[in-house]
């Protein structure tokens, strides 16, 4: 069972920055795939940001690709998303979500089955 923790959403204006944290109850995610995605009400659940394999090759959506910036440190079983020029349009519930993964190779958005309880991004003009 992985446990997973977000932190760092908050209200800002448009072109700020904020930097997202998802802790991971596990002793070590190497065997874990980590991406976030994000959720505005009514809409489904969309990728922002995840690794190809295993803490590598991050994958970008389209909407965000040159501001967003994934990464994970294995030391403090951490996935960070740093945000940066937010728009409006950004304004999401974000989560962290996770699966296992025996050979590191990442499976697409359908194949993660562990997410945290979400953390609000809200961006005003």
């Amino acid at each position: 069972q992985l446990q997973l923790v977000e932190s760092g959403g908050a209200s800002v204006q448009a072109g700020e920055s904020l930097k997202l944290s998802c802790f991971a109850s596990r002793r070590t995610i190497r065997q874990y795939c980590m991406g976030w995605f994000r959720q505005v009400p009514g809409k489904q659940r969309e990728e922002v940001a995840r690794f190809l394999r295993s803490g590598e090759s991050p994958n970008y959506a389209d909407s965000v690709k040159g501001r967003f910036t994934i990464s994970q440190t294995n030391a403090k079983n951490t996935l960070y998303l740093q945000m940066n020029s937010l728009k409006p349009e950004d304004t999401a519930m974000y989560y962290c979500g996770a699966h296992y993964s025996s050979d590191g190779i990442c499976g697409d958005a359908s194949s993660y089955y562990y997410w945290g309880q979400g953390t609000q991004v809200t961006v005003s003009s």
